[in-house]
């Protein structure tokens, strides 16, 4: 069965007190959605919609698996040095596609394989910590950057490097690094070229945060055993079911527009995406830098757009987030995902029968229970009025992770033209990158410094 998407729960006549999507609203969108495919086919056609064609890239697929087999046996950890769309997507993929808690497994368990660490921050002490437990003559350090200059990267950079060089000399550093960036410009194809570092491209038309089916996230992948032919195989999959106009046959389309509408209709202004299975958590976090940066944006008339997407875990946030989802503000949908086939796991054994708080378990399974506290938390939403809908698929594998991450990138490209912004720009991070730069010094930052010089100053009236 492939990925799967029921939004009964978003749509008016399902839901009590006139709450959900009307028909006029939802034949408005599938109107509207007409024009967005049009759009996003009109960019990709032109050449800027690059992670369209990541999933039959067979090119980018032979350079990465040729660098992961010529690794493969030599390392016992790969280090992963970067930040937001450089870190999130590998992080997803190993949660989902490797056995938990894989770093702390034994080299028996992990046949062979490294583990894999990401430095996603430049938090003094979590860079010290972890230079101080690897062994840096067993490691392979990536330095992902699309730009080559992303800051808080290049002084991760800068600090693994002194170490590799302390440790083990220049020579043997270059060949424990390997760059991912972009394939002409920006500092690190420069260090590169000219010291003979092994690199892989991410291509001139993928922005970070789409960049998960690219070496960005295929190579961390493939070094960790991941099948990523079949995490691509996946995407395609999804790719094609999603080449439709029509909205009722595509669900990225589906997708973009019942969220569009239930925040553009309904003040549902906050989207929370809520897995049902642990090794999907992480797709999660990883959807909340897509959506948030995609589509949080000014548009050309001055309105700021955009919906607050939320990560939530099932059923672990039951008993944290699930209490404001139902009796706060009605200003959220929930996006459940569901894997099939899982009913059979985890047999709860019979005891204490003449507990009533525990006698009826004996004979369930988890996986029944985590499905059937979905189902609940689903219905009680509906009973309420809270627009939910379900994503469901048939297992946790190389195949439905890479579709499910292509519908989430589709569905953020359609959605960018339904609020009428650029979905694949940050303009509104590029200040604050500015102010940085400024006041660390580097060239070219004279004008940001003037204009973080004449910002208000703390004023001691304001403190306590």
């Amino acid at each position: 069965m492939p990925l799967h998407l029921d939004f009964t729960n978003m749509m008016a006549g399902q839901l009590p007190g006139g709450a959900g999507i009307t028909p006029s609203q939802w034949a408005h969108g599938a109107s509207r959605f007409a024009t967005a495919h049009a759009r996003v086919l009109a960019q990709h056609a032109a050449g800027t919609l690059g992670f369209i064609d990541l999933p039959t890239d067979e090119d980018a697929l032979a350079a990465t698996l040729a660098v992961a087999r010529r690794h493969g046996g030599q390392v016992d950890d790969v280090l992963l040095l970067g930040i937001g769309g450089s870190a999130l997507g590998p992080i997803a993929l190993r949660s989902a596609l490797r056995p938990p808690h894989w770093n702390e497994l034994t080299v028996e368990q992990r046949d062979g394989l490294p583990r894999l660490h990401t430095l996603d921050n430049v938090d003094p002490a979590s860079i010290s910590a972890m230079l101080s437990r690897l062994s840096l003559a067993r490691t392979l350090v990536l330095v992902v950057s699309k730009s080559g200059g992303t800051v808080e990267t290049m002084a991760q950079y800068l600090i693994v490097r002194a170490a590799l060089d302390e440790t083990l000399g220049e020579r043997e550093a270059r060949a424990r690094l390997l760059f991912v960036t972009d394939p002409e410009v920006g500092a690190l194809r420069a260090v590169a070229r000219a010291e003979g570092i092994t690199t892989l491209d991410i291509p001139a038309n993928v922005g970070g945060r789409f960049s998960v089916l690219s070496p960005v996230g295929l190579l961390p992948a493939a070094l960790i055993g991941i099948d990523v032919r079949g995490v691509l195989a996946g995407a395609a999959a999804c790719a094609a079911r999603c080449a439709s106009p029509e909205l009722a046959t595509n669900p990225a389309g589906v997708f973009a527009v019942m969220q569009w509408l239930a925040d553009r209709e309904h003040g549902a202004h906050v989207q929370a995406l809520m897995p049902y299975a642990d090794p999907l958590r992480d797709i999660a976090a990883w959807f909340v830098q897509l959506w948030a940066e995609s589509l949080g944006k000014i548009r050309a008339d001055g309105t700021s757009v955009g919906p607050t997407p939320l990560p939530a875990l099932g059923a672990t946030d039951q008993h944290a987030q699930v209490q404001l989802f139902m009796e706060g503000p009605a200003d959220k949908t929930v996006t459940f995902i569901k894997v099939d086939g899982r009913e059979g796991e985890g047999l709860i054994p019979s005891r204490h029968a003449e507990r009533p708080e525990l006698g009826y378990l004996g004979g369930h399974t988890l996986g029944r229970l985590l499905e059937v506290e979905r189902q609940a938390t689903a219905g009680a939403l509906a009973a309420r009025g809270r627009l939910n809908a379900t994503i469901t698929v048939p297992a946790v594998t190389a195949q439905s992770v890479g579709a499910l991450l292509y519908l989430f990138e589709l569905a953020t490209a359609y959605a960018g033209e339904l609020y009428e912004v650029n979905a694949f720009d940050q303009p509104g991070v590029e200040l604050g990158k500015q102010f940085a730069y400024a006041m660390l010094g580097r060239p070219g930052s004279e004008a940001a410094r003037a204009q973080w010089d004449a910002l208000p100053k703390p004023d001691p009236r304001w403190q306590v």
